[in-house]
């Protein structure tokens, strides 16, 4: 769903996340979540308070708010966004001169539990990228290189499919990743894989001018995230009982398995395109988790 698809009957909201979009370059996917918390929130106003204007909303109203919706138990780890939508919100409309004062000052955000990132065994990504047959076709070709971009690279699945010809560097062996807020990241390939790109590239079925997309369907046509979701989980399933086989899982994986096989950290957050090492700290518990292991394994009083 477009941004622009999403109807706004408050006054301020459409201003907001054009801002967003443009001035601060969050994702399409981060513009539709606020757009549609403040809308909620809206409308929460609306029936709850008849309506009250923007510098008549109090702390007390957002408190009625965050408890109607942990009432229809609504996650911590959703609540956090949509009060983080209103924080930001309101400091737009501070700086646009609308109102003097946040609202937000006074409220704390649930703490959520902290669940480690899951991800596939190094054992089982062997057998996925040496020992699975893909289909001998164009779609055979094309989820092979899904399947070891995702893991050869960590990169986002917004990434992925927005990845263009031209953000191949041959003569470096690298990839120019634009990443949120359009940070220019480089992630090294191996030799082996940037073969593959190079002939995927040389072998497109069709040609379009006006496609510059590295990745495409049979017709030619750049792909979508719902193809690379049902790729990823008909791959993941041939290897892995976990419950979750989304792409994500795969750049989870690469971080571990950088981090268990000694990767630094700050070199992974590099990697990864993470803006604080805080994000990338989560990988530092499944690297100990595996220290235990070898401890309970090798050590004789352990």
């Amino acid at each position: 769903m477009a941004v622009s698809m999403l109807i706004t009957h408050h006054t301020h909201i459409a201003p907001f996340i054009e801002y967003l979009r443009f001035e601060k370059r969050y994702s399409q996917h981060t513009c539709i979540s606020y757009a549609t918390d403040l809308e909620q929130f809206s409308n929460f106003i609306k029936k709850a308070y008849d309506d009250e204007p923007l510098d008549k909303v109090t702390a007390s109203f957002i408190r009625s708010w965050l408890a109607q919706m942990k009432e229809n138990k609504i996650s911590s780890k959703t609540i956090n966004r949509k009060i983080s939508a209103l924080k930001s919100f309101f400091r737009f409309l501070i700086k646009q001169g609308v109102i003097n004062q946040t609202p937000m000052a006074t409220i704390s955000s649930p703490k959520t539990n902290k669940r480690l990132p899951v991800f596939v065994k190094e054992q089982h990504t062997e057998t996925l990228l040496n020992h699975l047959e893909f289909s001998n076709n164009w779609q055979g070709r094309t989820e092979k290189l899904i399947i070891e971009l995702l893991y050869n690279t960590g990169m986002r699945l917004s990434e992925l499919i927005n990845l263009k010809e031209g953000q191949v560097d041959i003569g470096y062996a690298q990839l120019k990743v634009l990443g949120k807020g359009n940070k220019e990241r480089i992630l090294p390939l191996s030799h082996q894989l940037l073969a593959e790109i190079q002939d995927y590239i040389k072998n497109k079925p069709i040609k379009h001018e006006s496609i510059n997309e590295l990745l495409v369907n049979e017709k030619g046509k750049p792909l979508y995230p719902k193809y690379v979701y049902r790729t990823v989980k008909k791959y993941l399933s041939l290897v892995t009982t976990l419950e979750k086989k989304s792409p994500h899982i795969l750049r989870h994986t690469f971080a571990t398995h950088l981090m268990n096989n000694g990767a630094e950290l700050n070199d992974v957050k590099e990697l990864l395109g993470h803006s604080s090492l805080a994000s990338t700290q989560v990988y530092t518990h499944n690297t100990i988790e595996k220290l235990k292991e070898i401890h309970k394994r090798a050590h004789p009083k352990a």
